[in-house]
C-alpha cells in the first residue's frame, strides 16, 4: 500500500498527524443511520486505514447513532498511542434519520459522554463543536459563545484535549479563538468550491489545521470536464487528483477521505503518490475561479 507519510504531516492539538486520514461518516448504513451492511468489512477497513499509517480518524457519536464510534472501538480498542481521534458534536438524529440542532448545554454535555462511552475513552483527543447553520445547513453568521463556552468547561474539566469547529465563518472562528484555543476547522471545501481560501491562509499562518469536507462535492459538469482531463494525463482517478490538489493547496490542510470499502481505501491514501506539476494546479486552480 501507498506510503503516506509522503504527504507530510502538521500539528493537529498537540499531535503531529499524517496529512492523509480517515473519515468513517461512511462506515454506517444508508443516509450515514443505522447499522453497515457488512460490519466486518467495516471493521477491516479501519484496521487497514492504521496498518497503512493513518493516525488521524475523523468520526462522531451521531453518526449512526452511535454506529461508527463502537465500530472504532470493536476495530482499534484499545488504540494505537499516536492515534488522534476527532470527534463532532451539535447535533442529533431524528428518528425519521433527520439532522437536528443539539447546542443547549446538557445537549451538548451529554454527547461528549456519549462519544466517550462509545469509544472507550476516558478523555476525547479534539472535539469539533459542528455548527448546523442555515436551513441547508451550510454556514451563518450568529455568535458562538455559548455552545463554545460549554465546550471550553468540558476541556477544562479534563474530559476534551482540543476544541475545534466545523461548518463555521471566519467571524465565528475568530470569535472563538476568543473563547478557547481552535485546534482546527472543518469547512465544506474543494477545488470548485473556494470560499475559504482567505481562511485556509490565515490559519496556515497560526499553525491551525484545516479539515475540508466533500472534497468532490457540488461539481458542475464542466468542473468535473477539467478535473478529468487533469486525472486522465496523470493515469490517476479525479479524487485521487482532487486530494492531491488540496495537499498541495495549503500546508495547514489535513485530508478525511472517507469510505467502507478496502479498493477506495487504497485509492485515497494513493493521492500521496499524484505529483500534480505547475500547470496541472493552474488548470485546477480555474476550476474555482
Amino acid at each position: 500500500m501507498t506510503d503516506i507519510s509522503k504527504a507530510g504531516t502538521f500539528p493537529l492539538g498537540d499531535r503531529a498527524v499524517q496529512r492523509i486520514g480517515y473519515g468513517a461518516m461512511q462506515l454506517a448504513g444508508p443516509g450515514v443511520y443505522g447499522p453497515p451492511k457488512d460490519r466486518a468489512a467495516a471493521v477491516a477497513v479501519l484496521r487497514a486505514a492504521v496498518a497503512a499509517g493513518v493516525n488521524h480518524i475523523d468520526t462522531s457519536d451521531f453518526y449512526g447513532p452511535h454506529v461508527t464510534n463502537q465500530i472504532l472501538r470493536e476495530a482499534l480498542h484499545p488504540y494505537p498511542q499516536d492515534l488522534t481521534i476527532v470527534t463532532k458534536i451539535g447535533a442529533v438524529r431524528g428518528e425519521d434519520a433527520s439532522w437536528n440542532p443539539a447546542m443547549a448545554p446538557e445537549q451538548l454535555r451529554q454527547a461528549v459522554h456519549d462519544n466517550l462511552r462509545n469509544l472507550g475513552l476516558d478523555a476525547l483527543d479534539v472535539v469539533n463543536l459542528r455548527l448546523m447553520g442555515g436551513a441547508d445547513h451550510g454556514p451563518s453568521e450568529g455568535s458562538i459563545a455559548a455552545p463554545l463556552s460549554v465546550l471550553a468547561e468540558l476541556q477544562q474539566q479534563g474530559l476534551v484535549r482540543h476544541i475545534g469547529l466545523s461548518n463555521a465563518t471566519p467571524t465565528q472562528v475568530r470569535e472563538g479563538q476568543g473563547i478557547a484555543p481552535i485546534a482546527c476547522v472543518q469547512n465544506l471545501y474543494n477545488v470548485a468550491h473556494r470560499g475559504d481560501d482567505a481562511l485556509i491562509d490565515s490559519l496556515a499562518a497560526q499553525g491551525v489545521a484545516y479539515v475540508p469536507f466533500f472534497p468532490l462535492g457540488g461539481f458542475a459538469p464542466v468542473q468535473s470536464e477539467a478535473l478529468n482531463a487533469v486525472a486522465a494525463r496523470l493515469a490517476a482517478t479525479p479524487m485521487q487528483v482532487a486530494l492531491a490538489w488540496l495537499l498541495r493547496r495549503a500546508p495547514n490542510i489535513l485530508l478525511i477521505p472517507g469510505t467502507s470499502s478496502l479498493s477506495h481505501l487504497r485509492e485515497n491514501l494513493a493521492a500521496a503518490d499524484v505529483a500534480l506539476e505547475d500547470a496541472d494546479m493552474a488548470a485546477l486552480n480555474r476550476i474555482g475561479a
